[in-house]
């Protein structure tokens, strides 16, 4: 029987009878404008290829409009590759919820075992050997590949075919004979990737769970015997019954953890804590711990409700000349081996029962009457103190004196640290889910059921991410320069694209010199009114020539609605000469400064009496304690209130002053060589502060870099430098794990293009570059981010202001692009609470990581203003070649 069931199973995944698919498609153009039928009833697109740019598409693959008849049904369906030339899979986005939808897999395949629209799936997947290409349950994210690293298909190697199976568990939510149309958005490209992505499926074929039996553990293990494999991410996936699941690479006896998981928590694809190797002579290996509990007969691994699963998905990537693309385990051919399994594997990870999936596999649910949930009152609580303390303990292992959370079971809890725990559940619950009223409808009721589920969604996400203990220690120990804390980091799973919806672009107002993001994240624009920057604005001296035409006579400073564009306040008249840099500190002061007045100001935002504050003399430049020579921006700290400006045009430094405006110190000198040294600036021009690493970075933009130096002792920290960046970088945005900048033209015969540049703060590298797509940049003068992944880029020679959204929300409300510090995190209900301010509170604690806690053509339009601005080419430009 066993021996079935296995054999069951294997087909069920893997492969079926040979049938032909109908009119195979080579031709990428002739599919392009071919259409599917979907029904009316499908919010889907009928476009199956979407382009995106030159080397670039889209791939769409939905259930053609279905209605599963009985529970437990697999449907599947095929969709061709649209080219028969090599191409690469380097990011998914599913389309389902998992209150219809069970789980879904994308096989790849040569030939799909079907040549209808969809069918049953157990007339087979695919002829050949079928490759999981991804897998989604439970609601899980989008899954994005790291950069240099893609699915392999087409050509003379990869797969002809993308074949979808959807799993319906419980039909119940089909009583209206709706159509289904969930499925897989996928992102290829036809650029060679370096590394090729793969997946290792961990499966148990032969456990069984006897009734009633408390505890039972499942394990699997196999020998590797290829080339070295690099796992960066992992998925786990049982039924009902399946507690937790763990698995590990064990080389000479010592285990180290690839994913530990519970599988009742949403399905997606996480990252790995910390990169594992696997290679030739290790042993991976897994173990699944399930209850009997509840049951009245043994339970069996299979595809019914009624049954079990037991599986590990482990996504891995190898250097292309070696890469494979599938590989399975479904033995344990070393059984000895766990009983020196880490004890964690063996600890369940608790979740609450409204956490279940109310359709799908768990038939112990599927005949509750749904009405009774949602009549019963609404409760407060959100997660018991022992499941919010297992999803936290990867967090509080920050703490020196708390043992790696692997090492830790979150139910012999300390005594001490019960307190801390039910303060932050008490928080948010209160803060995020707002109060409950006795007279709320259902609706609101279901509503909160799922935000109650994303919650856990969200901290668990942010707990996926953090590194372990044990890499912590090590990078202690050895530390990159000027780096003594824990940055988080993001590994290319962050695309920023033009709102194409957002009207802000059409404001047109002066040159756009400086932007910043206020407390209550509005836009906050610098612009220049009617004055323009150009070849007669200064003199051989930096002193400012058209001082006849007095100060701007319009507000210069709009504050603007980030969703409408709407102006909500406008400031700033007859004070300035020619603004340039605008930043905004944590009480919401403006501080601003003039290169024709060669000044900084502090500002109070709502009232527009004098500045509170004035550091330079008034047209003077100068390069001593009391003068600057054009200062371009300002960065105040956010605990000490310290304030840095960068000087500027004519100096090359930056200078510290104390909250109160007095002189404490100044670094930096001009650079005069082709390879400038570190502390060495041309044109020092915009600042980004990191303050819980204690460091400040400025876009040396002459130099085409980002310095950063740290903000006590002054000691530089790391040069960023990417040759994408041409010759120049013009300013710096920062949020947490992030740092985004923008570039200027390019020089006469240089080939880098004008954009926008996504940074992974930890290692410098470019995750994302962006452009617009109503107007173009010309220069880019200032960037601000916030910590949804909003960013905004102001445009001093078209006048405009574009805005820029991120396919990975986060829930914090913005910071000021010079570093201040967020503040609270926006929820759906009232209030918020910021865990990196609440555990810098506690004593023993660090707020590490806690600050990012993530909740998941043109137009053709001319410039109003043809004129070239001399501003920013202070350097001289190259001579021109000579016309022939």
């Amino acid at each position: 029987m066993a021996g079935f069931r296995s054999l069951l199973v294997l087909l069920l995944v893997f492969q079926s009878s040979c049938l032909g698919f109908r009119s195979p498609l080579s031709v990428f153009k002739r599919f392009k404008e071919t259409t599917r039928s979907f029904s009316n009833e499908c919010l889907g697109t009928t476009r199956p290829v979407i382009p995106v740019d030159s080397s670039d598409f889209a791939l769409d693959i939905r259930m053609p409009g279905v209605t599963p008849k009985q529970s437990d049904t697999y449907f599947c369906m095929s969709v061709r590759l649209p080219m028969d030339e090599e191409a690469f899979v380097i990011d998914f986005k599913p389309h389902a919820s998992m209150d219809t939808v069970h789980h879904m897999l994308l096989f790849g395949c040569n030939m799909p075992a079907s040549t209808e629209n969809y069918w049953f799936c157990d007339e087979g997947t695919c002829t050949d050997k079928a490759n999981i290409l991804y897998a989604w349950a439970r609601n899980a994210p989008p899954t994005r590949l790291p950069k240099g690293v893609g699915f392999r298909v087409g050509g003379e190697t990869g797969s002809k075919y993308f074949v979808l199976q959807v799993h319906y568990g419980d039909i119940s939510a089909f009583r209206d004979n709706h159509k289904d149309c969930s499925g897989v958005s996928l992102h290829l490209t036809r650029l060679p990737q370096p590394l090729i992505a793969g997946m290792y499926l961990m499966m148990s074929v032969d456990t069984v769970i006897p009734a009633g039996e408390k505890v039972v553990n499942s394990d699997i293990s196999c020998h590797y015997k290829k080339y070295p494999m690099h796992v960066f991410a992992y998925r786990v996936h049982t039924h009902h019954l399946g507690k937790v699941v763990s698995g590990y690479r064990v080389r000479n006896g010592q285990w180290t953890l690839i994913g530990h998981q519970s599988p009742q928590l949403p399905q997606a694809f996480y990252p790995v804590e910390h990169p594992v190797d696997v290679s030739f002579g290790d042993i991976l290996a897994a173990r699944c711990v399930f209850t009997g509990e509840g049951r009245t007969e043994a339970t069996h691994i299979g595809g019914t409700s009624s049954d079990e699963m037991c599986n590990l998905y482990i996504m891995y990537y190898m250097e292309a000349k070696h890469a494979v693309s599938f590989m399975t385990c479904t033995q344990n051919i070393a059984p000895d081996l766990f009983r020196t399994i880490p004890p964690e594997a063996n600890i369940p990870i608790p979740v609450k029962s409204d956490m279940v999936m109310m359709h799908g596999h768990h038939k112990e649910t599927v005949n509750k009457d749904k009405t009774s949930i949602l009549q019963q009152p609404k409760r407060e609580e959100v997660l018991e103190q022992g499941d919010f303390y297992s999803l936290l303990s990867k967090l509080l292992g920050e703490r020196e004196d708390v043992v790696h959370v692997h090492k830790y079971n979150p139910t012999e809890k300390a005594e001490s640290e019960s307190d801390l725990v039910a303060e932050i559940a008490n928080v948010v619950q209160k803060k995020d889910l707002g109060q409950s009223d006795a007279r709320e409808s259902a609706e609101h009721e279901r509503d909160n059921a799922l935000l109650v589920r994303d919650r856990i969604h969200k901290f668990h996400r942010l707990a996926s991410t953090l590194r372990p203990a044990e890499s912590r220690v090590l990078s202690l120990q050895q530390p990159l320069p000027g780096e003594g804390t824990w940055e988080p980091e993001h590994t290319g799973d962050f695309h920023v694209e033009e709102a194409l919806d957002w009207p802000g672009v059409y404001l047109l107002p002066g040159q756009v010199s400086g932007m910043a993001l206020d407390p209550t994240n509005n836009l906050v624009i610098f612009h220049r009114g009617n004055h323009v920057w150009d070849g007669n604005s200064f003199d051989s001296k930096f002193i400012y020539q058209q001082r006849g035409l007095g100060p701007i006579e319009e507000d210069t400073i709009l504050v603007i609605d980030p969703n409408n564009a709407a102006v909500l306040q406008s400031s700033g008249k007859n004070l300035f000469y020619l603004p340039h840099g605008l930043s905004i500190d944590k009480d919401g002061n403006y501080w601003v400064t003039d290169v024709a007045l060669h000044q900084v100001f502090k500002l109070n935002a709502n009232n527009e009496e004098a500045p509170l504050l004035i550091l330079g003399k008034s047209m003077q430049p100068g390069s001593d304690q009391n003068h600057f020579c054009q200062p371009t921006d300002v960065a105040v700290d956010p605990d000490t209130g310290t304030i840095y400006v960068s000087d500027g045009y004519c100096n090359s430094r930056i200078v510290q002053f104390s909250p109160s405006g007095k002189f404490i110190t100044q670094w930096g000198e001009e650079s005069t060589e082709s390879n400038p040294k570190p502390g060495q600036f041309s044109v020092p021009h915009s600042l980004a502060l990191v303050p819980h690493l204690g460091q400040l970075c400025v876009a040396d933009r002459e130099n085409g870099r980002i310095q950063c130096f740290k903000t006590d002792t002054k000691e530089f920290v790391r040069e960023i430098k990417h040759a994408s960046f041409g010759r120049n970088v013009f300013a710096i945005s920062y949020i947490p794990g992030l740092l985004f900048a923008v570039n200027g033209k390019p020089y006469f015969e240089d080939q880098e293009p004008v954009q926008g540049f996504v940074m992974n703060f930890s290692n410098g590298e470019i995750i994302d570059v962006f452009k617009p797509v109503r107007k173009h940049f010309d220069m880019p003068h200032d960037i601000t981010a916030s910590e949804d992944g909003t960013v905004y880029v102001g445009d001093a020679h078209t006048n405009t202001v574009w805005k820029f959204t991120s396919n990975e929300k986060m829930e914090h409300r913005s910071v000021k692009k010079a570093g201040i510090e967020v503040q609270e995190i926006k929820g759906k209900g009232s209030g918020g609470l910021n865990l990196g301010n609440f555990f810098a509170s506690r004593k023993g604690y660090s707020r590490k990581g806690f600050d990012r806690l993530s909740t998941e053509g043109s137009d053709q339009e001319k410039d109003d203003d043809g004129s070239e601005s001399e501003e920013e080419y202070s350097a001289p430009l190259p001579i021109p070649a000579p016309s022939s």
